[in-house]
């Protein structure tokens, strides 16, 4: 049985960052429903852990948890497994050769082409359509308002990787955008 001040602990350490463990939860498996039961398993998990936090951004610790539960549980429970590339595509190298080395091209910002788009169900459509690693870091830095370090910390992966991950993931989710407001 726990006592008291490992409960008053989580209660501190945990609850705050229960709304923010369902966001990514749900972002990460595509369901509310499935969501909330690995929010449920996260939580379960933090518990038991809790006289192992050392201090530092609870929040961090916690979505790492969460992160790390929705990967089990999706690996457990789903048939398939999206794959991201690491090389770019044609249209993100064509993008990038463009842009580079002129001044008189300009490239939207990802918050200017999200402002500019009325339909919530395409945007969430579009993000839920990037792959687990780019879906994780736009989720994690644009709707979390978390900083690069982190992401790092909560997904294991070096700033640097971050960071591509994030520019990659905007780069396609404005272009996912475009094609579909060109339709």
């Amino acid at each position: 049985m726990r006592n008291g001040n490992e409960t008053d602990r989580f209660a501190s350490v945990v609850e705050p960052h229960l709304t923010d463990a369902l966001t990514l939860a749900r972002w990460l498996t595509g369901d509310r429903s499935d969501a909330e039961d690995v929010v449920q398993e996260a939580c379960l998990r933090a518990f038991k852990a809790i006289g192992n936090f050392a201090g530092g951004s609870s929040r961090a610790w916690v979505l790492t948890i969460v992160r790390n539960t929705a990967f089990t549980w999706l690996a457990k429970n789903r048939k398939f497994k999206l794959v991201a590339l690491d090389e770019l595509s044609d249209d993100e190298r064509e993008l990038l050769e463009a842009t580079s080395g002129t001044n008189n091209v300009v490239v939207p910002t990802p918050e200017d082409v999200l402002i500019s788009r009325a339909d919530l169900a395409s945007l969430n459509a579009a993000i839920a359509d990037l792959s687990e690693e780019f879906r994780e870091v736009l989720v994690l830095r644009d709707l979390q308002g978390l900083d690069y370090r982190e992401i790092s910390e909560i997904t294991g992966a070096p700033l640097g990787t971050v960071m591509s991950r994030l520019t990659r993931a905007r780069q396609r989710l404005i272009r996912k955008l475009t094609v579909q407001e060109e339709k």
